[in-house]
């Protein structure tokens, strides 16, 4: 029988001027552990004329986790920090009571062909935490936890897992894993995970109960035992997951919070332009007009 719950495909969603494919909140599952929101940014190909742009906009009560394939994105906040990501390393930052943040093509870059490709993730914060002071931590890629086993390559993104630990400053207790296979093996990793776990497939098949499972689609455990699987030759995926929070979180736009009225005052906030500038920029993504 098979430990699979859902199976959810990637969606179309526009960010900045070109589409990505949104994983997270889906509606059956609006949350996997503590993970909020999943974004697969490309893999896209842009001319000398054509850069990715993404203006000053708001975040509360929520982290935010970038992680490149390819390409490069100008990260630049309200804190004052301004730092290229690049493949491999992590962007951290945490909202908590207020962020405002840009993404954009380096100037480096900008007259010049490029790609970009990579997830962006959003990981919700323990109800205690929503408030706290926004802070930023960025690690680079010789800082995350590696190793290989049995043909299979593991990173530690974030989190705990396999008694190791990540540098990436989290608030709670959580795991995200890539994983990439020189050959086929199979895995059974539920001694390792706890709570609630999913995982994306970015390329290559893996083999669970009889399925085979291809690129573009997350699935999601009964349990942390979905691990538990095949994964064929040249096959990269990422496992998250984590303990789930035990109240709901409520997610409009770029804010997530247990408690709706956080939502109001920061929409208000931001219609208002009271959130904190980031130094340099001039430009703003309006509050979007719906609301529910």
């Amino acid at each position: 029988m098979s430990n699979i719950k859902m199976i959810v495909p990637e969606r179309a969603a526009e960010i900045g001027n070109f589409l990505v494919g949104r994983l997270l909140p889906f509606r059956e599952k609006r949350m996997i552990g503590p993970f909020v929101f999943i974004d697969h940014m490309g893999p896209v190909s842009m001319t000398k004329d054509q850069n990715f742009d993404v203006p000053p906009h708001p975040h509360v009560g929520l982290s935010t986790l970038t992680y490149l394939f390819e390409g490069s994105i100008m990260h630049r906040d309200s804190l004052g920090n301004e730092i290229e990501i690049k493949p491999g390393a992590v962007n951290w930052m945490t909202a908590g009571k207020g962020v405002v943040h840009s993404e954009r093509t380096p100037g480096s870059l900008r007259d010049k062909e490029k790609s970009l490709h990579g997830l962006q993730i959003w990981v919700g914060l323990p109800k205690e935490l929503e408030n706290i002071e926004p802070s930023f931590s960025h690690i680079e890629k010789q800082e995350i936890p590696q190793w290989s086993e049995n043909e299979i390559s593991y990173k530690l993104i974030a989190g705990e897992c396999f008694g190791r630990k990540s540098p990436v400053p989290v608030y709670s207790k959580l795991f995200l894993l890539e994983l990439k296979s020189s050959e086929k093996r199979k895995l059974n990793l539920s001694n390792y995970l706890f709570g609630e776990s999913g995982i994306y497939i970015l390329e290559g098949k893996i083999k669970s109960d009889g399925n085979t499972y291809e690129p573009k689609q997350i699935l999601v455990a009964k349990d942390h035992k979905l691990c538990e699987f095949e994964m064929d030759k040249d096959t990269t995926i990422y496992i998250l997951g984590g303990e789930p929070f035990k109240e709901e979180r409520h997610i409009h736009w770029n804010f997530v919070a247990s408690d709706k009225n956080i939502i109001a005052k920061a929409r208000e906030d931001w219609k208002n332009q009271n959130f904190p500038k980031v130094p340099g920029e001039t430009e703003f993504v309006p509050l979007p007009n719906y609301y529910s």
